[in-house]
């Protein structure tokens, strides 16, 4: 019997710590595995109690100097199987166990490093099975195991790396947050500014030596120059000096170190040479027409003021990924009418709770979700349904929360409430989405993890080539190292991925499209064939009676006794003869012996007679009397499904019932086609059927699937996969689950409330054919920006650090340290403004200045360093 205990440890000082104790516990005898977090200061530890008892463990410890006590105890069984994960650092249970996620908020993240960072320490958390830090949304997915961690301890594990971390509240408070911070970083730069601009006199003076003090600077200013540099330095600049000390706990390196180690240099170079001047003299002020050294405080302080200038606009540009989240919830009504003994009352929407009754106005937003008890109405329900016509509600119906009341008032009971409303799904499953992480962001992240310790690689080498290869001053050599350091940025590479996410999938939210995140946009570059489920996806899903055809009964009867048989049936032909039923006034009666044959029709005794209703085969196999081929056949080619209705010794009659396509199914088959696409169908209809309404919407005739059941879709689109194709199925979300799932590409098609947001990985709220077109555009196009921001980001880099370390100031090309800042910020918001291009995406339109962005930001970056370092070569 082996046991599983979870200890937490004090006195850990630094990671070595943890892996001296992790060692000393898997020497013992007896100890199967031992993992010690010293984020957490926690280890996990299985172990054969018959070998080793549990105090010993716990003395090991006390014997290396640290102490140890028990949080949990667990024995697993004999067959019970054992989970380690090498990147979560502890142990997880079988497939029997609970997992719990959580979305947590951090700040205080300023590079993709950070974000690292953080998912490497919750990743050795005990009980941590997966987490994913998203760097733009500030926001991090972690699912765990509840009887191992918690929520706090997770929480206390981001903390400890030195960031801020709370769990997420609802999507309005989180926006309120970010725009919180984004004001902190406007004053922190604006603060900054003040107190750089009168350091801006000294690189003037570079300009005109003849101004007051030329080049002889007076000692006084150096007084000035390290009063107006030190609370820059280490007041608003101080964020910085503590990231980087939290990414050396955790021996890491992040966009801090960068900027503490760049800024540090410039001032402290700046404050040694001033002390040496003031030491040498004697005074604060030095002696009266002395040459001082040159001193570059105003490198540093413009460096941090260009940097907080960089992280505002970021901020503010970031915060505009996210607009269509905020959009969506502002639909919301702010309070609701509830009934309260035997008046109605105005409460807000946070009281409301499921089963309260609440009373809509002509006018009003309806507050929840609910099912309409008293009264009439005409409700406006294009936010969900695209829908422009009011859709008329009666008692039974159901109501959305955020639609609009139009004419009537009405009593409904809430039925859903507060994060279950389909609103409120629709915009979590939108702020998950933009939480997730594309593979092509793999690259990012590979590249990031090694990004600052190769940059300061790089700066170290520049300034030991200049100053003992190449002879120049220790001044040249310093400050290239630090434009070396300032202008690499991996804010950009990790902004790059997620930025185009969040804008992409916010708007396809815009148009009713929810992508379920950044591995369904890379899906798409891969598909070469759309199957198209036929009913509720290319035609309504509401078929009606065109035909009534009596041939040993009257139509009535005939009509009758069908709609008897289909009381007990939930197949869509059914609402459609019942509904004819009702239409014609005709008195049903019972049935009995009632069976049900998918795919094929019904069977069921009615006044102790057995009658058969179905296609056509079904019929044939259960009367001795042949259909009647010629009508069917007539009817199956103008696209109408035919139902016959028999006993065991002869054909009674038929109907026709048809379901008319849906507007724009024929225009969003030919843009598929468009596309590059190839267009399937598959239907349980028999192929006369399935080839009429395939005409109809421009599907070629080999490319019907016809008369299959409804467990055998997944199998056709299986064979199609078998094939060589890339597919992408189209269906209604519920009856075509099993399609969805085995398709490269599940597309669920809704309408309004009635939408399957759990299924598919695209879903179309709208239930709009031409939807289908508008997801792939879209996905399309935001998988180009990601494309376009990876490959800018690089290309900023690999232009940028040349320059930076002066490999081509023999051309002319050189930057000054704070002009490389500058540089740097402005590269991380073009990126994010280049994603922000995608909210001028428009279904089917051309947007020209989105295809010219490529062209315009490679300018913008080789106008950026030709002017920055033009400027420095003069300065």
């Amino acid at each position: 019997m082996k046991k599983r205990v979870q200890v937490r440890i004090e006195g850990m000082h630094c990671p070595s710590c943890a892996r001296v104790i992790q060692e000393e516990l898997r020497g013992l005898p007896g100890v199967h595995e031992a993992r010690v977090d010293f984020a957490g200061k926690r280890g996990t530890i299985t172990f054969d109690p018959q070998m080793v008892p549990l105090q010993r463990l716990l003395d090991t410890v006390g014997e290396l100097g640290y102490s140890a006590s028990v949080e949990e105890e667990e024995e697993e069984g004999e067959g019970g199987e054992e989970h380690s994960s090498g990147e979560s650092g502890g142990f997880q249970k079988g497939d029997g166990a609970s997992s719990r996620q959580v979305i947590l908020s951090i700040s205080g993240m300023h590079c993709t490093a950070c974000a690292a960072l953080i998912e490497r320490v919750l990743k050795r958390s005990p009980g941590v099975r997966e987490a994913r830090v998203n760097f733009a949304a500030e926001r991090a997915q972690v699912v765990f195991d509840p009887q191992l961690t918690s929520v706090e301890r997770l929480l206390e594990v981001i903390r400890r790396a030195g960031y801020g971390a709370s769990p997420e509240k609802d999507l309005v408070e989180e926006s309120r947050k970010q725009e919180k911070t984004v004001r902190s970083f406007q004053r922190r730069f604006l603060w900054s500014l003040l107190l750089s601009l009168p350091l801006a006199y000294f690189m003037v003076l570079d300009f005109f030596p003849y101004l007051p003090g030329g080049s002889v600077l007076h000692p006084w200013m150096g007084l000035i120059s390290l009063g107006f540099a030190t609370p820059v330095q280490f007041v608003f600049g101080m964020s910085f000096y503590r990231g980087m000390w939290s990414s050396l706990r955790l021996r890491s390196f992040s966009m801090d170190s960068l900027i503490a180690i760049g800024t540090s240099v410039a001032y402290g170079y700046s404050l040694g040479n001033y002390l040496a001047h003031v030491f040498r003299h004697g005074s604060l002020l030095g002696a009266e027409g002395t040459e001082t050294p040159h001193l570059y405080f105003e490198v540093s302080a413009f460096l941090i003021t260009f940097v907080l200038l960089g992280k505002w606009l970021e901020g503010k540009t970031k915060s505009k990924t996210s607009e269509a989240v905020r959009k969506l919830l502002d639909l919301q009504a702010r309070t609701a009418r509830v009934k309260r003994g035997d008046t109605f009352e105005d409460v807000p929407l946070e009281e409301v709770r499921e089963g309260d009754v609440i009373l809509v106005r002509p006018g009003e937003k309806i507050p929840v979700d609910g099912r309409v008890v008293r009264g009439y109405s005409a409700v406006d329900e294009s936010l969900l349904t695209g829908e422009s016509l009011p859709v008329e509600k009666k008692p039974g119906d159901l109501v959305i929360g955020a639609t609009i009341n139009r004419t009537g008032s009405f009593e409904f009971v809430a039925t859903r409430v507060g994060k279950d409303t389909v609103l409120a799904r629709i915009a979590q499953l939108v702020a998950e989405a933009q939480n997730s992480k594309a593979p092509i962001q793999d690259l990012a992240d590979r590249i990031a993890a090694v990004f600052v310790p190769v940059v300061l690689s790089v700066a170290l080498v520049t300034f030991l080539v200049w100053y003992f290869l190449l002879g120049a001053s220790l001044s040249f050599s310093l400050l290239a190292m630090v434009s070396v350091i300032v202008i690499a940025c991996p804010c950009a590479l990790g902004l790059a991925t997620p930025t185009a996410l969040m804008v992409g999938t916010g708007k396809g939210a815009e148009y009713g499209i929810l992508i379920k995140g950044g591995e369904v946009l890379e899906k798409v570059g891969d598909i070469d064939l759309v199957v198209f489920d036929k009913t509720g996806t290319l035609t309504q899903g509401k078929p009606r009676v065109t035909e009534l055809v009596g041939l040993r009964r009257s139509e009535k009867e005939v009509l009758r006794i069908a709609a008897t048989l289909e009381q007990s049936s939930e197949h869509p032909l059914a609402e459609a003869i019942l509904e004819k039923a009702r239409e014609e006034g005709v008195v049903l009666g019972e049935t009995e012996d009632f069976r049900a044959f998918p795919g094929k029709g019904i069977v069921g005794k009615i006044d102790r007679e057995e009658y058969y209703l179905g296609n056509a085969s079904f019929v044939a196999e259960n009367t001795k009397e042949q259909p009647q081929e010629e009508v069917v056949r007539r009817f199956e080619e103008e696209g109408k499904t035919v139902v016959l209705l028999s006993t065991a010794r002869e054909v009674l009659g038929l109907l026709a019932v048809a379901d008319t396509l849906k507007a724009g199914a024929r225009e969003a088959v030919q843009k598929l086609k468009n596309l590059g696409l190839l267009v399937y169908m598959v239907t349980g209809d028999n192929p006369r059927v399935a080839r009429a309404i395939a005409q109809e919407v421009g599907i070629e005739e080999d490319h019907v699937i016809a008369g299959v059941l409804p467990e055998d879709k997944a199998r056709e689109v299986q064979r199609l996969k078998e094939n060589g194709h890339k597919v992408a199925f189209v269906g209604d979300g519920v009856n075509d689950a099993p399609a969805l799932a085995v398709a490269d590409l599940g597309i669920a098609v809704g309408q309004g409330a009635d939408v399957a947001l759990e299924t598919g990985e695209i879903v179309l709220v709208k239930g709009d054919p031409q939807d289908v077109v508008t997801a792939l555009e879209l996905s399309r196009k935001t998988m180009g920006k990601i494309r376009q921001n990876l490959f800018f980001a690089l290309f900023y880099n690999l232009l940028g650090i040349p320059i930076a370390a002066q490999v081509f100031s023999g051309l002319g090309l050189s930057l000054r340290p704070e002009l490389a800042g500058l540089a740097m910020a402005l590269s991380s918001v073009s990126v994010v403004t280049n994603s922000l291009l995608l909210r001028g995406f428009r279904p089917g339109k051309r947007d020209v200045f989105s295809q010219l962005a490529p062209v315009l930001m490679a300018a913008f970056f080789v106008f950026l360093f030709l002017s920055f370092a033009r400027l420095s070569v003069t300065m």
